[in-house]
């Protein structure tokens, strides 16, 4: 009997954002039957809202150093073989103006919507058929025939399946545990998620000094852990109404652990004692006031609140008492309760254990035919167009795979 066309690909993705998208693509111009499906309506929505509309894109200085997970260096081979030089000569054949806004992040020149364009655009190279909103309702697997997908639009076969379903992270944009659900019912071992790239919160009781600075930035270094886990970032922070934010703070909060305290330096290249010392000697002026010439006013006097002995002219502070502060604004050791979830984490950090997958073809290795690709995986990138990149490695690795094993 003669397999139904209409209903049988070379390769069904689940998922249709960054990773899926590209991965399609990918595998249709090199030959495959492609079926993307989505339970949503709109396609690749967290590139549409990433860099506040302008996505993003990449780091042009992204390497395996800038991932974390159970096995950092899983990522080595995907972005060895397809990198950020890689997909910015992509972005350049659609003529996609972009520009380097900090540290090698990639931004679109108008808007995120233009790169969403040029994932359909090829995706319609490689003829990939999409159904969408379209929710899959069971997978099954066969040895003679492979993925049997149960959808709202029919069934679907096909010998590859690639989940490509992202994480946990901005449920309002139609993140579930989907691909969760599918690696765990083929037995494959997952990392334990937890929100990453996200605000954290503080006590309400120990905020209240704080919580007035909300909407103030700055740059600090920041640091978590000690040891080998210790991590240090040199971003701007953005206090918030329940806590800390802001670049500086999104990326330590991937290696922070519960009940760890942060440490901040929130004049950093400054020899706050020396200037401090200097000042009590040449001026009149408030602590307060003469602090905010190193770090904003806001700041400074929420700061000097704490101690009676910062609330008077510079002159009449003691060399301890200013010794202090600059030892406290040096070195702020402050610990979260918690941080604001899911609901505004950019990524999730955990996910499929990656060492149930080939990093050379994110295929499960105990599973034939079944890969994960993209945020599904544990695999997280820090801020910065990392995880993007990670995206397009990914599954640009999986859609080659998928073509040498069936011959195209």
């Amino acid at each position: 009997m003669q397999e139904d066309p209409t209903t049988t690909f070379d390769a069904v993705i689940i998922g249709a954002g960054a990773a899926g998208l590209f991965c399609a693509g990918v595998a249709g111009q090199r030959g495959l039957r492609v079926l993307v499906i989505d339970h949503a309506a709109k396609v690749a929505e967290k590139v549409r809202i990433s860099g506040g509309g302008r996505c993003n894109f990449t780091n042009r200085d992204a390497t395996p150093a800038q991932f974390t997970g159970a096995n950092p260096a899983f990522c080595r081979s995907a972005l060895a073989r397809y990198g950020a030089r890689d997909f910015i000569a992509l972005v350049h054949r659609h003529g996609i103006a972009f520009h380097e806004k900090h540290k090698g992040q990639l931004f679109c020149d108008r808007s995120a919507e233009d790169l969403i364009a040029m994932l359909l655009a090829e995706c319609a190279a490689g003829n990939v058929s999409r159904w969408q909103p379209c929710a899959v309702q069971a997978v099954r697997y066969s040895d003679g025939t492979g993925y049997e997908i149960a959808t709202d639009r029919g069934t679907v076969r096909a010998p590859r399946l690639v989940i490509a379903t992202g994480g946990l992270s901005i449920p309002a944009i139609g993140a579930t545990d989907f691909g969760y659900r599918i690696a765990a019912q083929f037995g494959l071992k997952l990392v334990e998620r937890q929100p990453g790239l996200v605000p954290m919160t503080f006590d309400g009781a120990a905020w209240t000094l704080y919580g007035g600075l909300a909407g103030l930035a700055l740059p600090v270094e920041i640091e978590t852990g000690s040891g080998k886990a210790r991590m240090r970032f040199s971003e701007d922070l953005l206090f918030i109404h329940r806590g800390l934010s802001g670049p500086a703070v999104l990326q330590i909060s991937s290696f922070w652990k519960p009940g760890q305290p942060l440490r901040l330096n929130l004049a950093p290249g400054i020899d706050l004692t020396g200037e401090l010392a200097r000042a009590k000697s040449t001026s009149q002026r408030l602590v307060a006031n003469t602090l905010a010439a190193w770090v904003p006013q806001r700041l400074a006097d929420a700061w000097v609140q704490q101690n009676p002995a910062w609330q008077r002219p510079v002159n009449e502070a003691a060399d301890k008492a200013l010794a202090q502060l600059a030892e406290r604004i040096a070195r702020w050791e402050i610990t979260p309760v918690g941080t604001e979830g899911y609901r505004k984490a950019e990524v999730t950090l955990g996910g499929v254990d990656t060492k149930e997958l080939s990093s050379q073809t994110l295929e499960a290795r105990r599973q034939p035919g079944l890969h994960f690709i993209g945020e599904v995986v544990d695999v997280t990138g820090w801020l910065g167009g990392y995880n993007f990149q990670w995206a397009w490695s990914s599954g640009h690795a999986c859609a080659q795979a998928m073509a040498d094993a069936l011959g195209k």
